[in-house]
């Protein structure tokens, strides 16, 4: 099986540099173009998806629609949904709270803040998730989420990491692709970044 995890395409909270989280903030037409760029991508490759997966908030939603072409059922699923900020959702990252920045300077070593979902808690529901993944059938599959659950993801499939992840940017509508097989997942690799082109 062939896995796709993909970050949702800009939203206008990105442009606002705002702490989005849980908040369903749609994308913004250039968050669609984005979609639409790694859609061709996956054209020019041949590769068309047996299942989609997707947090149930809309900028996700819409960018698996637009990501997988529109012939296979989206799914939704509740352990894609981002981080939980608590009380910083919304929160402006041009002036973020000192805690925070405390916890951004090193995820690995710093706590979240309190009313804020551990990282630990991220990981695990990521792994539940790519576990049941792996189990489903379809050869070709795409997971459309956020960029802290994403990282989870990835940190989950590369043991090894050391929670080098967490501090990695995560440009919206960047891809990785990994491959189960014969029981173990392969390391995760970037495989297009419509950010960056």
């Amino acid at each position: 099986m062939d896995i796709y995890v993909i970050r949702h395409g800009q939203t206008d909270a990105n442009l606002r540099h705002e702490l989005q989280g849980r908040r369903d903030v749609p994308l913004n037409e250039q968050g669609r173009e984005q979609a639409r760029r790694v859609r061709a991508f996956l054209d020019e490759r041949g590769i068309l998806f047996d299942r989609v997966y997707t947090s149930p908030l809309g900028r996700a939603v819409e960018t698996a629609r637009i990501v997988s072409g529109g012939s296979v059922p989206v799914e939704t699923d509740d352990r894609l949904l981002e981080m939980d900020y608590g009380p910083y959702e919304g929160m402006d990252l041009r002036k973020p709270a000192p805690e925070v920045v405390t916890f951004f300077s090193d995820f690995v070593h710093n706590p979240a803040p309190d009313g804020m979902e551990r990282l630990s808690s991220v990981t695990a529901r990521a792994g539940r998730f790519i576990e049941d993944v792996a189990r489903s059938s379809g050869e070709r599959v795409l997971v459309s989420t956020h960029a802290i659950l994403m990282k989870g993801i990835l940190e989950y499939l590369t043991p090894d990491s050391r929670g080098g992840y967490w501090s990695k940017f995560i440009g919206n509508c960047a891809v990785y692709q990994c491959v189960w097989r014969d029981g173990a997942f392969s390391v995760p690799m970037e495989v297009a970044d419509a950010e960056r082109g």
